[in-house]
């Protein structure tokens, strides 16, 4: 599908993609286009975008184009903001099958949340490159839990072909809980919940003791609201042994954020009274950050997270349960947590292959037309991934939009984004014009041609 659009591109996308270059940001506007500026509003026809110095200066109807900027007719073509795919291992591994050129997960190591998942991300993989040209222009890569419930600090990234892809390095802290934390834990949800809230109280009394401040408040009843006290056999120079059992030092202040609330948390669970329990950790740690991902039954508590005002990072067809704690999965899951007032993203279902992102939007929206179904209308689906995962990400209004001053990552597409048929013909970040090319395309290129008097000779034997 890619050959076929790119060599059957119109005249007045061949000149958008003439504006491609690596140098440097780029001045350019497109007119005539049908333009989404990704912030839940439907699209916007004979439309105009204006990026000025790797920023967005202008989107929409109406909009007068800068003297000296060039100008493309993008008549034909569609244009929307890079797409911010959020909770993927996109740099972090080559072939998964073989362990030298995978870091995804590190299995035999003594740490786990000091893990930091930035020093490994290689800016020229091809997962990034072929990613690159399906329309991601940035992500929120994290690392998978191995040997504890801890997986690591993941790092925010831009797909943009230069040797600096992290952006935001240990920006947010992974963990497992629900089947897979209880499996890592030692055997069940019990243990899960023992070692965060573990982990958490050292990371509190690490802080104080390093003079942070902003340690966790004494778990309080739920019955009478009182302080519970810290067991007493537990105090001083034994308590931190025994607490050094499952946690090391390093492990610990990398914990300290997120107890202070200076990193957020994000908590993979699935089934509905793991998400109330993940929903009830502020009450004992009440400066925590939280963010919610899987959540496949979140609709059943979907109003209780959203009074929570917890964000929700969701796969978005999961609705054939492989596992007990997703009984109560179905498509509607996303579009019954945003009527409930659940800031909801997409998370594609594979995490290497976040550009099938635009495919599940789009389902979502097919999806609004069955009956007793619950879907999402166009503007919410592209939101879903573009502007809602980057503020989740804390880039809100700075990336995902076509808005002044958002950064000027902008994708042309030869037609509805969300539509399977469509593709990317020019990708932009921060301004920059980005190569399309990868293994694939380099595959598709060498064997189009089968000319076999091209072939190299045979061996004589």
């Amino acid at each position: 599908m890619i050959a076929r659009t790119l060599l059957a591109a119109t005249p007045a996308l061949a000149a958008v993609i003439a504006f491609a270059s690596t140098a440097s940001a780029q001045d350019f506007a497109i007119t005539n286009a049908t333009v989404a500026t990704g912030d839940g509003s439907d699209p916007i026809e004979n439309a105009t975008v204006v990026v000025r110095g790797g920023k967005i200066v202008a989107a929409g109807a109406n909009v007068q184009v800068p003297a000296g900027i060039p100008v493309s007719d993008g008549s034909g073509a569609w244009v929307t903001p890079g797409i911010f795919a959020t909770v993927t291992d996109l740099g972090l591994w080559d072939v998964g099958a073989v362990q030298q050129s995978n870091d995804t997960r590190a299995r035999s190591t003594p740490f786990s949340a000091a893990l930091d998942a930035a020093p490994a991300v290689n800016p020229q993989s091809q997962h990034v490159k072929v990613s690159r040209a399906g329309g991601i222009t940035r992500a929120a890569i994290a690392p998978g839990a191995a040997s504890s419930i801890f997986a690591g600090q993941g790092a925010m990234i831009d797909l943009g072909d230069d040797p600096q892809a992290v952006r935001r390095p240990r920006a947010f802290q992974m963990i497992e809980l629900g089947e897979s934390g209880g499996r890592l834990a030692g055997g069940s949800r019990i243990a899960a919940h023992t070692l965060l809230r573990n982990a958490l109280r050292e990371a509190g009394s690490y802080g104080e003791d390093a003079g942070l401040s902003g340690s966790p408040s004494r778990p309080a009843d739920e019955t009478t609201g009182d302080d519970l006290p810290i067991d007493p056999r537990l105090t001083g120079e034994e308590a931190e042994r025994a607490s050094d059992v499952l946690l090391t030092r390093f492990d610990a202040a990398a914990l300290v954020p997120v107890v202070t609330g200076r990193q957020p948390l994000y908590v993979h669970v699935e089934r509905a009274a793991d998400i109330r329990t993940v929903l009830a950790l502020p009450r004992e740690f009440p400066r925590l950050q939280l963010v919610i991902v899987g959540a496949s039954e979140g609709w059943l508590v979907a109003d209780e997270i959203a009074a929570a005002g917890v964000p929700v990072i969701a796969n978005a067809l999961n609705d054939l349960p492989t596992q007990f704690e997703e009984l109560a999965a179905t498509q509607s899951n996303i579009g019954r947590m945003q009527a409930a007032g659940v800031k909801v993203a997409i998370n594609a279902a594979a995490m290497e292959q976040p550009r099938y992102l635009p495919q599940f939007a789009g389902n979502l929206v097919a999806l609004g037309k069955v009956p007793r179904a619950a879907g999402l209308t166009w503007g919410q689906a592209l939101a879903s991934i573009t502007s809602i995962p980057a503020e989740i990400s804390g880039y809100g209004g700075r990336l995902g939009v076509l808005a002044p001053g958002a950064a000027g990552d902008v994708v042309v597409w030869d037609g509805d984004p969300l539509e399977v048929s469509s593709v990317p013909v020019r990708v932009y970040i921060d301004g920059v014009g980005q190569p399309m090319d990868s293994h694939q395309t380099g595959l598709r290129d060498r064997y189009r041609d089968l000319d076999t008097s091209e072939l190299p000779k045979a061996y004589d034997w």
